[in-house]
C-alpha cells in the first residue's frame, strides 16, 4: 500500500517495562496476547535501549527528541523547561495532539502547551508542583475513582488523594491501566475520521508490585537468569554493589531505613510500601516477579482495547503504532530490584514500531530512543526539526537494513534532585554522573570519575558477570570506546567529567 497523506500516530509507552517480557524477546510464560499480535505487525527492535535508565531523564528524551543533559532533566522529578518544545509542537497545525496518563515533568496535572489534549491518571507528584494553585487540581483518574465511590486514603499538602497502593489494588476494571485503555478508546472513537497523535503513558507494571492479578502466574515456576539473586561482580561499579547491598539489608518491615535508601528517601514512608521485596529470600523475590508478570498482563489487556479500536474505527492502514518503554527493572538480577543501574535489564526496553505501509521485520543491532521522534516524523513524511539530537532511522526500516554498526550511549547524572543530608554512601554514589556506549557489535564501557569503570563484552557474557575494564588485554579496547564518548560529549555539548584512559595503565581519575 502507498503511504497516507496524513498517517495517525499512537504512541505508547509503559513504565518500567523491560525488554524480555513479551514472545518478541523470548518470553513464552507471560500471557501477553496483544503485544505479541502486534509485534507480529511490526519493525521489532532487537536491543533497544533507553537515554538514561530512571523515569524523568528517560522520558525527558522520548517527549523532546534531547538528550537529558540538554533538555535539563538531568534527574527525577525536575519540570520539563517551559522553552523546550515537545514532540506536540513538531505536528502540522491540521494535527490533533493528546496526552494520556502519567507525565512526570513536572506539573503532572496541568496541560503541557503544544498539546490539545491532556488527560491525567497521577497524583503522586503534587508534591513538586511548581506553583501553589496547581495543588487545587486533582488528575481525571482521581475524579473517576471518587465518582464510582471510593475515598482516597492519603494525605497530601493538604488534599486527600489515592495512595499508589490503594489504586492497584482495585478491581482490574477500575485500574489505572483498564481506566486509560477505556479513554484513550474514546478518544480515538471522536477523532478517527481527521489526522491525531495521542501519546499513551500507561503506568503498570511501576511499583508498587501488587495488583489485581497477583495469582496468574505461580512464583515457584518462573524461569530464571544466571544472574538472578547472585551479587554484581567484586570490581563492577561501587553504585551497583551498594544497590545490591542496601536490597539484601533491609528488614522484614516495607519502608526500612535499607529499603528507602534504595528507593530514594525522598518518598514518603507509604509510598516505599509495595516498591521492593520486604526480605532478602528467594519466595519473596519470586513472589514480586509474580506480580510485576501479572501487571504487564494486565497493561496488555488495556493495549488489546487500544488496538481493537483501531481497527474497529477502520483507521488502521492510516496509523502508525509505537509501543516501548521507560526503563526496565533488574527483578531480582545482579540482587537488584528497580532501575537506576547501567545493567541491560534497566536500560534495554521493548520497542515495536508498526507502519503499515511498510513491510514489517526485525531489526538487528542497537536502537536509542534518542532516534524515534526523527524516526517517526520521517516515516509520517513530516518535516524534522534541525534541533534534534537523535538522527532518522528510516531509511533502515524501508531499506530492510539492520543497525549491527549503531552505537547508542546512556546518560546518567544523579537520581532525583530532593537530597537530604548527611547522603548515605549508596546515596553519594548515586549521584556520581556516568556516561556509557553499548556498540552496535556488542561492546559496553561504563565510565565514571570516582566510581569503578566498567567494560562487558555482551557476546559473549550478556549477563554482565566479568568487568574486564582492568584488564590489559582489553586496553586498547577501552581506549577506543572512551574516545567514541567523548566525541559524543563534544557533538552534544556534555560536560560531565569523565576519567581519562591510556592504552596499558586503566584510568586517571578526575580528568577529562
Amino acid at each position: 500500500m502507498s503511504q497516507p497523506a496524513r498517517p495517525n500516530l499512537v504512541y505508547i509507552f509503559t513504565d518500567q517495562q523491560r525488554a524480555d517480557t513479551m514472545a518478541a524477546y523470548g518470553n513464552d510464560w507471560i500471557d501477553t496476547p496483544n503485544l505479541n499480535r502486534l509485534s507480529d505487525q511490526s519493525f521489532v527492535f532487537e536491543n533497544a535501549y533507553v537515554s538514561s535508565p530512571i523515569c524523568t531523564p528517560s522520558r525527558s528524551t522520548q517527549m523532546t527528541g534531547l538528550w537529558p543533559h540538554t533538555n535539563g532533566c538531568i534527574k527525577n522529578n525536575i519540570p520539563l523547561p517551559q522553552n523546550v518544545q515537545t514532540f506536540a509542537e513538531f505536528f502540522p497545525d491540521d494535527y490533533h495532539t493528546a496526552y494520556y496518563g502519567k507525565w512526570h515533568l513536572g506539573d503532572e496535572v496541568i496541560k503541557r502547551k503544544g498539546w490539545d489534549e491532556w488527560h491525567s491518571i497521577e497524583d503522586q507528584y503534587r508534591i513538586w508542583n511548581t506553583d501553589p494553585v496547581h495543588d487545587e487540581t486533582l488528575s481525571d483518574y482521581h475524579h473517576w475513582l471518587v465518582g464510582l465511590g471510593y475515598k482516597p486514603d492519603k494525605e497530601s499538602r493538604g488534599t486527600m488523594v489515592f495512595s499508589r497502593p490503594f489504586a492497584a489494588s482495585l478491581p482490574i476494571e477500575h485500574t489505572k491501566a483498564i481506566y486509560l485503555g477505556d479513554r484513550v478508546a474514546e478518544f480515538i472513537d471522536e477523532r478517527k475520521d481527521s489526522p491525531f497523535a495521542i501519546c499513551i503513558n500507561f503506568f503498570e507494571p511501576h511499583p508498587p508490585y501488587v495488583g489485581p492479578t497477583d495469582d496468574l502466574y505461580d512464583p515457584k515456576t518462573l524461569p530464571q537468569s544466571p544472574i538472578f539473586m547472585k551479587n554484581p561482580p567484586e570490581d563492577a561499579a561501587r553504585m551497583h554493589l551498594l544497590m545490591a547491598e542496601a536490597q539484601q539489608s533491609k528488614s522484614d518491615s516495607p519502608g526500612s531505613t535499607s529499603l528507602s535508601e534504595v528507593m530514594g528517601r525522598d518518598l514518603p514512608p507509604e509510598d516505599v510500601i509495595g516498591e521492593g521485596p520486604t526480605e532478602n529470600t528467594e519466595a519473596e523475590y519470586r513472589r514480586i516477579q509474580a506480580s510485576y508478570y501479572g501487571l504487564v498482563t494486565l497493561m496488555d489487556k488495556a493495549v488489546g482495547k487500544v488496538l481493537d479500536t483501531i481497527d474497529n474505527a477502520g483507521i488502521a492502514d492510516n496509523t502508525v503504532v509505537v509501543f516501548t518503554s521507560e526503563h526496565g527493572d533488574q527483578m531480582g538480577e545482579h540482587n537488584i530490584f528497580q532501575k537506576v543501574v547501567m545493567y541491560e535489564q534497566s536500560a534495554k526496553v521493548p520497542c515495536l514500531m508498526k507502519v503499515p505501509w511498510l513491510n514489517n521485520q526485525r531489526v538487528p543491532g542497537r536502537y536509542s530512543h534518542i532516534d524515534t521522534i526523527p524516526t517517526l516524523l520521517d516515516l509520517m513524511g513530516i518535516d524534522v526539526p534541525d534541533h534534534l539530537q537523535g538522527e532518522s532511522k528510516a531509511s533502515t526500516l524501508r531499506n530492510d537494513e539492520t543497525l549491527e554498526d549503531n552505537d547508542i550511549f546512556l546518560d546518567w547524572n544523579g537520581r532525583s534532585i530532593d537530597l537530604k543530608f548527611p547522603l548515605t554512601e549508596l546515596e553519594r554514589m548515586r549521584e556520581l554522573p556516568h556516561r556509557c556506549i553499548v556498540t552496535g557489535d556488542g561492546w559496553k564501557l561504563n565510565l565514571s570519575v570516582g566510581d569503578q569503570s566498567e567494560l562487558y563484552d555482551l557476546n559473549t557474557d550478556p549477563y554482565e558477570q566479568t568487568n574486564l575494564f582492568n584488564d590489559p588485554q582489553y586496553s586498547d579496547r577501552v581506549v577506543e570506546l572512551a574516545k567514541k564518548i567523548r566525541n559524543w560529549q563534544i557533538q552534544t555539548n556534555d560536560t560531565a567529567l569523565i576519567p581519562d584512559v591510556y592504552p596499558g595503565v586503566g584510568h586517571v581519575e578526575g580528568m577529562r
